[in-house]
């Protein structure tokens, strides 16, 4: 494509973020499922990516199986691209390349690259200019990104369902699918079969997909043979196991009969972090052609990866706990992960969530858990107000949990938390990125009345 002038542009990735917004009537919340119109795009910008490209689709464990394996092929000497969304606090979080987030300024030129291609020109394809929701726009910003960035490995995490989501333009080598759960359900179903059946969208014939999922649904081995994708599923081509100090990881005889043993569990907590590892695991060893990993990477990677707001204990006191827990599935794990940690006199809750979640399946697990409850507005349209949230909550839905008022910012309602908590008791901050990331805007709190009262 050649480049060409736009002196009406904007200039800097914040002001390119909010013409981004613009171009769609919800803005950033705008969803628009179907690739045709990002496909167009792409094919004027000659988007591809030239390096072995993983992607994640799945309802819950997509970003700590995006940081488990970028951690992994770092510690293999690879150089790492990964494209997650949402972001907690910076949209620069959203591209990675060498475990860093990409610096502001750098991305400006992929967004002005990208408005020049939606525009169209002469000799492109006389389509003419063609509109791009917030999401996609943004995506194939990043995608330019990591096209140019010199990276051995490209990292895509999916944003919504698989089939129909701009991340699947592009054709992996590697399809991951972690867990299928009830989420999104108005746009991808109103079942796992439906859900799973678009999430399977990301295979490709003849090319191997992990499926980490336990309780996989039909549609998803319905897809991958009718399609002739090289199924890999866990308890069935690979497994784990594991105790209290160790587990490991092989997979079947007719799969090489790989096996780690005796391996340290990874550095993201949570029980349910094994089952993402399992499938990092599988994915590894069916692209080791490509990119070969020793077992010295797999132990250092795993027990190196970091990734904020997944089941996230902040030090100090009292104890505090970021997860973006925001559906039934993952509000579960979260509550078995809490159940796990031991006896509190007092926990504290602040909560924010979307409109469109299923509050009473949420509520229903950890409610017991939950002593003191602080709702909290949060910055985006189809948030449920903190009023709407108490509301709920004092109606039952908050178990034996009491309504501590309601606050219009997760920061205010983190420290009225704190400011109610004794040094023994626990707090936990869950609902939403958006819940998350507003306590982490400033930096990881360190906890103390005074810190956050002040």
């Amino acid at each position: 494509m050649q480049a060409i002038d736009l002196p009406d542009h904007p200039r800097t990735l914040s002001d390119w973020l909010a013409h981004c917004e613009r171009q769609h009537p919800q803005g950033i919340s705008g969803i628009e499922l179907g690739l045709e119109r990002v496909q167009r795009v792409a094919r004027r910008l000659d988007l591809r990516l030239p390096m072995p490209v993983i992607t994640v689709a799945g309802t819950n464990g997509k970003g700590s199986t995006c940081a488990m394996l970028e951690a992994i092929y770092t510690q293999a000497g690879y150089r790492t691209g990964v494209y997650t969304s949402p972001h907690l606090v910076h949209f620069e979080e959203r591209c990675r390349v060498e475990g860093t987030p990409v610096a502001a300024d750098a991305l400006v030129p992929a967004f002005a690259e990208v408005e020049q291609a939606r525009r169209g020109q002469p000799g492109d394809d006389g389509e003419g200019e063609v509109s791009l929701t917030y999401f996609e726009f943004t995506t194939l910003a990043i995608l330019r990104t990591l096209q140019r960035s010199g990276i051995d490995v490209a990292i895509l995490e999916v944003g919504l369902g698989g089939r129909l989501d701009a991340v699947n333009i592009i054709d992996p080598d590697c399809a991951i699918i972690t867990s299928i759960a009830l989420d999104h359900m108005a746009l991808l179903g109103n079942d796992r079969e439906a859900i799973g059946y678009e999430k399977a969208g990301i295979m490709r014939t003849g090319r191997p997909v992990v499926v980490s999922d336990p309780a996989v649904p039909q549609s998803v081995l319905d897809r991958a043979m009718e399609i002739g994708a090289d199924l890999w599923r866990i308890g069935k081509d690979f497994h784990f196991a594991g105790d209290q100090q160790q587990w490991g990881w092989a997979t079947h005889p007719s799969r090489g009969g790989r096996r780690y043993s005796g391996m340290a569990y990874p550095a993201l907590r949570g029980a349910n972090q094994l089952v993402n590892a399992a499938g990092v695991l599988a994915a590894i060893e069916v692209l080791r052609a490509q990119l070969p990993v020793t077992a010295q990477a797999v132990r250092n990677g795993l027990a190196l990866v970091e990734l904020p707001g997944r089941f996230q204990i902040v030090p100090g006191a009292p104890t505090l706990v970021l997860d973006v827990a925001h559906n039934p599935h993952s509000v579960a794990a979260l509550a078995e992960n809490l159940d796990a940690m031991g006896f509190y006199p007092t926990t504290h809750a602040v909560f924010g969530a979307m409109a469109d979640k299923d509050l009473a399946a949420m509520l229903a697990r950890i409610g017991p858990l939950i002593d003191r409850w602080y709702p909290t507005g949060l910055p985006i349209a189809r948030a449920l107000s903190a009023d709407e949230l108490a509301t709920q909550l004092a109606a039952g839905a908050a178990g034996k949990g009491t309504v501590a008022g309601t606050h219009a910012t997760p920061r205010d309602a983190l420290a009225a938390a704190v400011a109610a908590a004794d040094p023994a008791d626990r707090i936990v901050v869950f609902g939403s990125f958006y819940t998350v990331g507003g306590v982490l805007h400033d930096g990881v709190p360190r906890l103390s009345a005074k810190h956050l009262a002040a």
